[in-house]
């Protein structure tokens, strides 16, 4: 048919590394013209087969309406499976090559005809490889991008061939047209890239026009995004002045959500769902694709549909159904400018949800973006500390395509962790080990903690250790005052030290101990604290003494003692050479410390993987030390958000016992306690009250940064409790799932108490609602008063300590 193109795309992988080809065709195809096109789709094949493939896949679609035979002959992508016993040579690779060639010349005839048919044809990729199990990223053992499309936001392209995009999102009432220009202006300042604006109404859609007006008059061309939620008719207005429409699948069309409305769910009930969906998002994606503007379908763990609920829980199977069911009516429609996001304020929950998302598109052959964001994270070094350990995680495995990081401060103060994460990546990217086979279930989604054996002699936390390096020097040029302040310890009026909630477990001594630092270290073992330091005659008894192991391994075994033994790995070690050092010395605990600040991530797992074989060291509970050395042009910002990713691309999947973090630009203190910090994050170590805090945008009814400040005032003694804070109702009973109470604006100066799920206070007075929450903490036991001085008495366990 006149105007009719045919994109044609094969895919070949060869049963060795040494072949792999991409074929591309774009040819113009009519009804009696199908056989070039079936003989293109043959050359290529013939290609692969030469090649050796074992598996490859060609596919076609077309870009405008087809007839019924030609659509019947090529429109559904065609899988073929090759099995072949023979590795590709020089001789077949040049075989492929020419076939290749061949292929070429047979579709490069007729160039006139060919310029017509492509004129405002898009390229659709359609291919279907076939994907090992548990595939979420393009590499295993190293870090590459996970290979997208471009999408195109306004001016801002968005995808794996392009610098990971920065956004954010203003804080401004939108029809406050002056307000949101200015504010938009200072976050493009800052090195934003793309600006979210709330759009809640009619009047928020119109004064879109007006703020991509005065931005482009004034010089800025910074991408604006409208964010909707209940409202499809909203979207259809805003979608003419804006670049790009986020919706929500969990709100967009099934409306706000009661949770306990549903008692069954048939087939005849989904498909209705469906189809309303369908209905409502149809619109606004055929209006997208007639302007050439962007989606995002952006899933949140918080907001899910009382139907996707019901169907698969409060999980991130669900999300990715929901996110699914979306993009396939986009599909539907053969509309592709969009992209994905999948958020949680669970960075664990997060970091599953995206790489199911992923996995299941390699499945589908799908290749569109990701929008990576910990949402809900809250401020400051928490909020980032948070969202690094999230998005960060994420990166190092080469996934991620633009990414926000929601804290509850302005939104200007997003764009410095979002740019030190985008460092993270550009940094990752290409470094990696050797290949390594994991053992175990890690890439299928599934998650374990390691099986450990905590020792009876060193007081290590079972819900994650934090250790301190300290020097000998510094040791000795300490007071007790000094030293008791410098490890998070109490000291009572009557000269008495104890442990408090935030309290370096483990401290570990540079250098060789004098006579006068034993003595200090025997009263810190008394408390009791860990203590590891290198071997020596000042070492008091009950210290566990370090070893590093190629000597361990050269070496003789250990005799037992006291307080054992330390043995510190860099993670480059053979196999052999950690079977004998763990057979020689049997230590109570291990340190792995990365020689290289390159991938950590890589080095850890394989480490990991490897220990997990043997006998003698699969149990041992392992401490992650990374040191961060200063650097040109580094902050304590690029630092937090550095070892962050780093840390957490453990922890999220169950690696490592604890935490040794060794900075240079952070005080003591300051690495004390985002240490913890970083374990509460990780859903390890629960040492204070966690406060989920929405960012606050144009929907919040009160002042959310005030009211987040008075109520971590009142409530962030209580270790173990969650308060989510919510400006409005959009995500806020959501988010409750992952609380125990929950702070939720429902109207203007008014607030709604949860509890878990569970609205249980309506329209209470803002000015009143801080003191109500503290009393419902109270009626539900959760409370206890905050200390008032060191005389109090304090208990000294915090979680599972194992003491003897």
């Amino acid at each position: 048919q006149e105007g009719v193109v045919w994109p044609v795309e094969v895919a070949c992988k060869s049963s060795s590394a040494a072949f792999h080809c991409r074929i591309l065709a774009m040819m113009p195809v009519s009804e009696p013209d199908l056989v070039p096109a079936r003989r293109g789709l043959a050359a290529a094949c013939g290609a692969a087969m030469i090649a050796g493939s074992t598996a490859f896949s060609a596919g076609s679609a077309p870009t405008a309406r087809p007839s019924a035979s030609a659509k019947a002959s090529l429109s559904e992508p065609k899988i073929v499976q090759v099995e072949s016993s023979s590795r590709a040579g020089p001789e077949a690779t040049a075989g492929a090559t020419m076939a290749g060639g061949a292929l070429a010349l047979l579709v490069s005839g007729k160039r006139k005809s060919r310029g017509r048919a492509r004129k405002g044809a898009r390229l659709v990729q359609t291919v279907r490889p076939a994907v090992p199990p548990g595939v979420y990223c393009d590499a295993q053992e190293a870090c590459q991008r996970r290979k997208t499309r471009t999408v195109m936001v306004g001016d801002v392209p968005v995808g794996s061939e392009h610098a990971i995009a920065t956004q954010t999102m203003t804080t401004t009432l939108t029809h406050d047209v002056e307000a949101t220009v200015a504010q938009v202006k200072k976050c493009a300042d800052m090195g934003i890239d793309i600006v979210r604006i709330t759009v809640q109404g009619m009047r928020e859609a119109k004064a879109c026009e007006g703020i991509k007006k005065r931005l482009l008059e004034d010089g800025y061309k910074t991408a604006i995004v409208a964010d909707i939620h209940f409202t499809p008719k909203v979207a259809l207005v805003c979608a003419d002045f804006v670049d790009k429409v986020r919706v929500n699948p969990g709100n967009f069309a099934d409306g706000r959500k009661s949770f306990d409305t549903l008692s069954e769910l048939t087939a005849e009930d989904i498909k209705e769902a469906t189809d309303a969906i369908e209905e409502s998002l149809t619109p606004l994606v055929l209006k997208l694709k007639e302007q050439g503007k962007a989606m995002r379908i952006g899933v949140n763990h918080g907001s899910l549909s009382e139907r996707i609920l019901f169907q698969y829980g409060d999980s991130p199977e669900g999300m990715v159904a929901s996110a699914i069911e979306f993009g396939e009516i986009c599909r539907k429609h053969d509309f592709h400018n969009f992209i994905f996001s999948m958020k949680s304020s669970n960075p664990q929950v997060m970091v599953n949800a995206y790489r199911s998302l992923a996995r299941e598109m390699y499945k589908l052959g799908w290749d569109y973006p990701l929008h990576l964001g910990v949402t809900e994270a809250g401020g400051g070094s928490d909020g980032r500390i948070k969202s690094a350990v999230g998005i960060g995680a994420l990166l190092q495995d080469g996934l991620g395509d633009t990414i926000r990081v929601s804290l509850t401060e302005d939104p200007e103060f997003e764009a410095k962790p979002c740019i030190s994460l985008r460092g993270v990546a550009e940094r990752a990217i290409g470094k990696g080990v050797a290949p390594f086979n994991e053992h175990s279930e890690r890439r299928n989604g599934v998650f374990s903690r390691r099986k450990c054996e905590f020792p009876l002699d060193i007081p290590l936390n079972q819900d994650g250790t934090v250790l301190s390096r300290i020097t000998v020097k510094e040791m000795k040029d300490m007071d007790t005052k000094t030293l008791v302040e410098r490890l998070g310890l109490r000291l009572r009026a009557d000269g008495d030290i104890q442990k408090d909630w935030k309290s370096i477990d483990v401290m570990v001594v540079d250098g060789m101990v004098p006579p006068g630092v034993g003595v200090k270290i025997k009263t810190l073992l008394d408390i009791p604290m860990g203590v590891i330091c290198k071997e020596g005659p000042n070492v008091p008894e009950g210290a566990t003494v370090m070893l590093e192991s190629e000597k361990a391994a050269q070496g003789d075994s250990q005799p037992e003692r006291v307080g054992g033994y330390a043995l510190v790995f860099t993670g480059d070690e053979s196999e052999e050479i950690m079977q004998k050092a763990l057979k020689n010395v049997k230590p109570r605990m291990m340190l792995l410390k990365p020689t290289s600040g390159d991938a950590r991530t890589f080095t850890s797992r394989r480490f990991f993987a490897a220990v997990s074989q043997i006998e003698e060291g699969k149990s041992v509970p392992t401490m992650l030390w990374y040191t961060y050395p200063k650097a040109e042009g580094q902050d304590e910002d690029d630092v937090v958000v550095r070892a962050s990713a780093d840390f957490g691309s453990l922890f999220v999947d169950g690696m490592g016992e604890g935490i040794l973090w060794d900075a240079e630009d952070l005080n003591a203190d300051d690495l004390r306690e985002s240490s913890f910090n970083l374990l509460q994050a990780s859903r390890m170590r629960i040492s204070k009250t966690e406060f989920i805090s929405c960012p606050s945008c144009g929907r919040t009814l009160f002042n959310l940064q005030e009211t987040t400040a008075k109520i971590q005032e009142r409530t962030g003694h209580l270790p173990g409790v969650r308060v989510a804070i919510m400006g409005c109702i959009v995500n806020g009973p959501g988010e409750m799932a992952d609380a125990d109470f929950g702070y939720v604006g429902s109207g203007v100066g008014k607030v709604d108490l949860y509890v878990n799920y569970d609205v249980v206070k309506r329209a209470i007075p803002s000015e009143e609602a801080v003191e109500a929450l503290v009393d419902l903490i109270k009626e539900h036991g959760r409370w206890q008063d905050p200390s008032d001085g060191d005389d109090d008495e304090v208990e000294a366990e915090v979680g599972a300590v194992a003491v003897i």
